[in-house]
């Protein structure tokens, strides 16, 4: 079966991230499907606009969603994407737009409830427009605590949210009503413990889905201060560590019975389907209390639904999935293979790459495959690739690739290759991809050739608006010079890496000039790049997503410590040992107002020049502080915890695997928009 598995990706630790799937809770989650035998597609709702998603999902056209992602923002937030499914025609996994718009609702969940019989704790709400001093706290008992309505996973929620007089509820009111305007409940506080429990409705039909209580077990040396044991932000997302799920929970017969039995009511009552959790507490006394409830519970791993899953035989990661997807598939009428560990065709992914066997170590070193890989570079993306579930192919870029890349049968490329010689060196493999409609990440041919020739590129962002230097393209050494103001920086024209930037390259009048064109023209043999020195801070930019819809990185900044000349440049030994005098800040540390103009310059140069999928971009202020362009890598090298993108990508919150899995995503998009007109190159068993 052929699954969208669509998520947000926590992309960093603020927050109003605290919902959002982990990098290792998706690589998980899509490794578990895969291994049930369903072809698997990650979509990142967060990566792009709601058109974006419809694109990709229209692409994808799967015969099932499987759904965790929670929102962004709004009391209807985990509703949009369900509401978004059912108004495509898309079979999903979990509860319907009505229910997760319901169930993040605490309070209109409580009055539902208690309408039948279910006992909850006594509350007040209020919001923004709420006149705190009106409020009747005489009708609670002290003491209280104060959480945010529509929120989850203990946003808002910290040892100072128990109160127990109305002059501090008043003070915590007061200062969580800003943050949380849409409303906050303030309950009265169950001195006891929190009880989970877990559903899945396909599960075990003895109890309608409903699976064994679970509860926590806190470090003593962490809350062995505090007055009251709450499970609050800080344990649930900062000190994870001191957290243990025990299931079952230690519970008395009877209490075990009646929690069993009123979970199986409130799940009814409210239309929870396929998997949900109920939060309770339990009060000292044995008296239970319903808190909450929620419709798209943490499959994270070690989550207590799988620990009550096990329990009702459902052994790994995998069982408990194919529990929802069964449950799901079954509603909606969806046929699901009765052998579906067998014969699930995985996709073959080319890698094509260039690999290095000359290693300069100084910069003065033959530099002549500085941008092809090392042989751990491809190593860990060919691990990274297959983490998803592929098969991975790899196709050294040699001459004769010509001949080996139709009969590889590959459904599409992970392209890193950087090409054999001449302009177009880095346009050759994906042009041979382009003939044989092999689908491949990363930009077209036409943007490769054009991004490798520094003067073609600053030309186009130019004329689409975008800052960059003045420059000259010198192809002989005593060729006129026009107009340029020193300093000035000399480069080739058509290489990456650096190669041929050092601290000579900054001259300061004709005369060096000319003999700095000389060397550089008689050991690069191509033409030269004259430019206009920009004296200010340097910043490197990575930018992933399809053409139309790119997602800017934050900025990295090239922070010179230890700088050579009056006139720093990031030189190509700097490259090779940058550790005395470079530091990179990621994220670089900017305004506001100069990151939104990095993030402008960025994605102008993006647009302007038809990139695709990943590119980075390389940045530097003049004296006036104006961002400009320099140049484009359409191919930014991949090597972990070492290249420039992939030290941006990891500031930002993603992992090396989503990075290659963001980098490869849009290919296997264009992939399946392809299948849907007819086979692929490679699609052999699909057509027959």
């Amino acid at each position: 079966m052929r699954i969208a598995f669509t998520h947000n990706l926590q992309t960093s630790h603020d927050e109003a991230q605290a919902e959002f799937d982990r990098e290792e809770t998706v690589a998980e989650i899509a490794s578990a499907l895969r291994s049930l035998g369903h072809e698997v597609a990650r979509v990142d709702v967060g990566a792009g606009s709601a058109a974006t998603l419809v694109q990709a999902l229209e692409a994808v056209a799967p015969d099932l969603v499987f759904n965790t992602a929670e929102g962004t923002h709004g009391r209807f937030r985990e509703a949009f994407y369900p509401g978004l499914f059912e108004q495509l025609g898309l079979p999903f996994t979990g509860s319907d737009a009505y229910v997760c718009a319901l169930t993040l609702d605490k309070q209109i969940t409580k009055m539902l409830l208690a309408r039948h019989g279910i006992p909850t704790p006594r509350w007040l709400f209020v919001d923004a427009d709420t006149d705190v001093a009106s409020l009747d706290v005489d009708s609670l008992r002290f003491p209280v605590i104060v959480k945010p309505n529509f929120e989850g996973s203990s946003k808002g929620i910290t040892l100072d949210s128990i109160v127990e007089s109305k002059v501090a509820l008043r003070a915590r009111v007061e200062a969580l009503v800003g943050k949380y305007p849409t409303g906050l409940l303030i309950e009265e506080f169950i001195v006891g413990r929190d009880i989970v429990v877990p559903f899945l409705e396909a599960a075990s039909p003895s109890t309608g889905g409903v699976l064994e209580p679970a509860s926590y077990r806190f470090d003593e040396r962490v809350i062995g201060k505090r007055k009251y044991a709450i499970y609050d932000y800080e344990l649930k997302c900062v000190a994870s560590d001191a957290v243990e799920v025990e299931c079952p929970a230690p519970l008395a017969a009877g209490v075990r019975a009646r929690m069993l039995e009123l979970s199986k009511k409130v799940f009814a009552v409210l239309g929870v389907r396929d998997l949900g959790r109920i939060d309770w507490r339990l009060a000292d006394d044995g008296t239970i209390f319903f808190l909450e409830v929620n419709a798209l519970p943490s499959l994270e791993p070690g989550a207590g639904i799988y620990l009550s899953g096990a329990l009702a035989g459902l052994t790994n990661t995998a069982d408990v999935l194919d529990a929802v997807v069964k449950s799901a598939a079954h509603r909606q009428g969806v046929v699901v293979a009765p052998s579906p560990f067998s014969r699930a065709k995985k996709i073959k992914v080319g890698l094509t790459y260039n690999l290095k066997r000359v290693v300069p170590k100084h910069a003065g070193d033959d530099d002549s495959e500085a941008e092809y890989d090392s042989a751990t570079t491809i190593d860990a993306l060919a691990r990274a690739i297959a983490a998803d579930g592929h098969q991975v192919v790899r196709l050294e870029a040699t001459r004769d690739i010509v001949r080996r890349l139709p009969d590889a049968g590959v459904d599409v490329v992970f392209n890193l290759a950087e090409g054999v010689g001449g302009r177009a060196r880095e346009a050759a493999v994906p042009a041979m991809l382009e003939l044989l409609g092999v689908p491949h990440s990363g930009s077209e041919a036409a943007t490769m050739a054009m991004a490798l020739d520094k003067a073609a590129a600053k030309a186009v962002v130019a004329q689409a608006g975008v800052p960059t230097p003045k420059a000259l393209v010198v192809s002989r050494p005593d060729q006129p010079l026009g107009a340029l103001r020193f300093p000035v920086i000399v480069k080739p024209n058509a290489e990456g890496s650096s190669k041929g930037v050092s601290p000579k390259s900054v001259v300061e009048d004709e005369p060096a000039l000319r003999r700095e064109i000389a060397a550089q023209l008689s050991r690069y043999r191509q033409p030269v790049l004259v430019e206009e020195f920009l004296p200010g801070r340097e910043f490197t930019v990575g930018v992933l997503g399809d053409a139309h819809e790119p997602r800017v990185l934050p900025p990295m900044e090239i922070v010179f410590v230890e700088p050579d000349s009056k006139h720093p440049v990031y030189a190509f030994g700097d490259k090779l040992d940058w550790t005395k005098k470079i530091r990179y800040d990621a994220p670089a540390k900017v305004t506001d107002a100069l990151g939104a103009e990095i993030e402008r310059v960025a994605l102008g140069a993006w647009r302007a020049l038809h990139c695709r999928d990943v590119a980075r971009f390389d940045l530097r202020c003049d004296a006036d502080g104006r961002v400009c362009f320099i140049e484009v890598n359409t191919l930014p090298g991949l090597t972990p915890g070492w290249s420039d993108l992939c030290m941006i990508a990891e500031a930002a919150g993603l992992g090396y695997q989503a990075l290659i899995s963001a980098i490869l995503a849009p290919a296997l998009v264009r992939r399946a928009a392809k299948r849907g007109a007819g086979p692929a190159h490679g699609d052999k068993e699909d057509a027959a």
